[in-house]
């Protein structure tokens, strides 16, 4: 069950409106590294999770990237302004003026439709915790693209509150993928020679060597300490 809190997650304001922005910005609302994915994607997931601590860790970012969501449509919606203008959006992203009358389009920043295949799930944990592991981090660097892009103190803030809400669902999916080591794809993980073979295929020579590959894993802080 969902609730709908009247509230953002965290203030949304700009200092002006801005409609080409309001385009680049669209590409966390219907990007495949955006905050619907990244909700969608969560959602599917869970259903087959039978870990109901992990279950639940899911559920919760998921519904937290909703909330994400929101502020990103919210921040698109002013940014797009009260006037409509074609002229001001780059080619090829005129949705919100031609089609929407300004609302926020669920598309990326080249006006391509938010689409169903950006979402993964393969019903292997440890499989789904590394791709949600990646997803996170390559919002993160969209964002930090955006960053760079706008000098709207007010979407910087808003932009700077996502980036380390990023981080932090990155954390807790790798304490996550710590604790199902040796479950699922990850059972049985290089036990066969072939697994721990490393074909020298430049030349001249190699610069990355490694005798012994080991079966992935991610330390916590604690652990690093010693």
């Amino acid at each position: 069950m969902f609730k709908h809190d009247k509230n953002l997650l965290e203030m949304v304001r700009v200092e002006r409106p801005n409609p080409a922005y309001a385009a680049m910005l669209s590409e966390q609302l219907g990007g495949p590294q955006g905050e619907l994915k990244a909700a969608m994607q969560y959602i599917s997931q869970s259903f087959r999770i039978k870990d109901p601590e992990i279950k639940d860790l899911f559920l919760d970012i998921a519904s937290e990237e909703l909330s994400h969501m929101e502020m990103v449509a919210t921040a698109v919606n002013l940014l797009n302004g009260h006037d409509l203008d074609a002229q001001a959006v780059p080619s090829g992203h005129i949705e919100s003026q031609v089609l929407t009358g300004l609302s926020p389009y669920l598309a990326n920043a080249s006006g391509f439709p938010w689409t169903a295949a950006y979402v993964n799930v393969t019903g292997d944990l440890p499989a789904d915790l590394l791709s949600n592991i990646a997803a996170e981090q390559r919002a993160k660097v969209v964002y930090e693209y955006l960053h760079r892009q706008i000098n709207d103190r007010h979407v910087r803030e808003m932009i700077d509150f996502l980036l380390n809400r990023e981080e932090a669902h990155n954390t807790l999916f790798r304490e996550a993928f710590t604790k199902i080591q040796d479950s699922g794809s990850n059972r049985d993980w290089g036990v066969d020679k072939d697994s721990r073979l490393y074909f020298n295929l430049s030349t001249p020579g190699k610069y990355f060597d490694i005798n012994q590959p080991q079966a992935p894993s991610f330390q916590s802080p604690d652990q690093g300490q010693h």
